[in-house]
């Protein structure tokens, strides 16, 4: 009998969860899609372009003089004497070295200025995700451009009501996932 009592009581907090469970709105999105539709994109990778090419510029500009230094070292080695060849050999390694510093700075502010630019237009995205979440009564939004998502319907893709949101005027290509078993069995 307690066994019983057990089971029932068991399979009823199942069905209670269950029931919730199947309560809860999921939704998915197309997060790279809607973030390539905002205008603010084009103005963000275009300064980040303009940025990148100012620092690939004076890397140019200090490889430049390394070779110039490095020619000139070269075609005076012959009459130079130990010390002064010492001296153009540890400057030329230092160039080098300041160089590479450079290059990996650069790289550093790259990313941090490319990360300063993009912050804006994900954080107005994820207003307008929020917003239609809650207006359309869903619990979850899954970004299904990340490959977290299997499956979706496509009847819950809320990309078309973000982007109207957002008041966009093109259209992303719709998901056409279809159920997948494992492989292998």
């Amino acid at each position: 009998m307690n066994k019983t009592l057990k089971l029932a009581f068991v399979g009823l907090v199942a069905l209670v969860i269950s029931a919730n469970l199947s309560a809860q709105k999921v939704g998915h999105i197309r997060l790279d899609s809607l973030i390539n539709l905002m205008p603010e994109s084009k103005d963000a990778r275009q300064k980040g372009t303009d940025y990148y090419n100012k620092l690939e510029e004076q890397v140019k500009i200090m490889s430049g003089e390394l070779q110039n230094k490095y020619e000139d070292y070269q075609k005076q080695a012959a009459t130079m004497s130990d010390l002064i060849k010492q001296t153009k050999e540890k400057e030329l390694q230092d160039l080098q070295k300041r160089i590479q510093d450079f290059q990996a700075q650069a790289q550093s502010d790259l990313q941090k200025k490319n990360d300063e630019l993009s912050k804006p237009i994900y954080e107005k995205a994820n207003k307008a995700i929020a917003a239609v979440a809650k207006e359309n009564g869903y619990k979850y939004i899954l970004d299904v451009s990340t490959g977290g998502v299997l499956y979706s319907e496509p009847a819950d893709d809320i990309t078309p009501l973000v982007i109207k949101k957002l008041a966009l005027s093109a259209v992303p290509p719709t998901n056409k996932n279809t159920p997948t078993t494992p492989t292998g069995k």
